[in-house]
């Protein structure tokens, strides 16, 4: 192969490997996310309150088709479009989910068990689209999405060896009655479930990666790429402090 020939097949494997390079990190890692608002939250008592929820949908101009989590502000009340929150060290974290996403089956069911958090056991309680309660609130250690339809997606730190299912709207809940515009609310309609739990922060300050553990990057690779691997989406960052 002549000089010139070599030159041109060099430049051309250069460039399928760049191009590569581009195609999975804008389509099976997503997007990179900047300029994210964190959420502080500050204790009171020895303990803090987290308060999420989970979206078909959200308000964002660039992917408004994407599933997400939001993070409300404890001073306003406002639910802030991030993953990105900070709490106290060794302070009991409660959390509460808002999850107002339809069910998808989780792909290992051993995450149907609740992990790493007090008691080993959460709270639900679910509510059809007029914001009406259909049961009590139940305490669960395992919530099994194969058996019925009823986790939309998880919350996991798995530094922490928490792993959460985060319980969805059954699927006869669900039905035609999904929260159509985010950030969701009680008040706007939309069939939801209401999930608490707590655990302790560690003592050691630092960041902390949570994410959720079911593919749902729909057109993506697996179902891995997209938001599920997109900060501000369905993986984030909760930044331990000094308290």
């Amino acid at each position: 192969m002549s000089v010139p020939a070599r030159a041109a097949a060099l430049t051309a494997a250069v460039l399928i490997v760049v191009g590569l390079g581009v195609f999975v990190g804008y389509f099976f890692i997503g997007s990179a996310t900047t300029q994210l608002t964190t959420v502080h939250y500050s204790a009171s008592g020895g303990q803090v309150n987290v308060m999420l929820q989970e979206d078909p949908q959200n308000d964002s101009a660039s992917r408004p088709d994407w599933v997400t989590y939001y993070t409300q502000d404890p001073t306003s009340k406002q639910w802030v479009h991030t993953t990105l929150f900070s709490v106290p060290a060794n302070t009991k974290v409660n959390v509460t989910i808002y999850g107002y996403d339809g069910c998808t089956p989780l792909r290992n069911n051993y995450f149907s068990q609740i992990q790493g958090v007090m008691g080993n056991a959460v709270t639900v309680q679910q509510f059809d689209d007029k914001n009406k309660p259909l049961g009590p609130a139940q305490s669960q250690s395992v919530i099994n999405s194969w058996s019925a339809c009823n986790v939309a997606h998880t919350f996991a730190i798995p530094e922490l060896g928490v792993y959460v299912p985060v319980a969805s709207p059954n699927a006869n809940n669900s039905v035609n009655n999904l929260c159509g515009t985010s950030p969701c609310t009680p008040s706007s309609g939309g069939a939801y479930a209401v999930e608490t739990f707590s655990f302790m922060s560690p003592s050691q300050t630092g960041s902390y990666r949570w994410q959720c553990l079911i593919p749902c990057g729909g057109g993506y690779l697996d179902g891995n790429g997209g938001p599920m691997q997109t900060l501000g989406w369905m993986t984030g960052f909760m930044y331990v402090v000094a308290s």
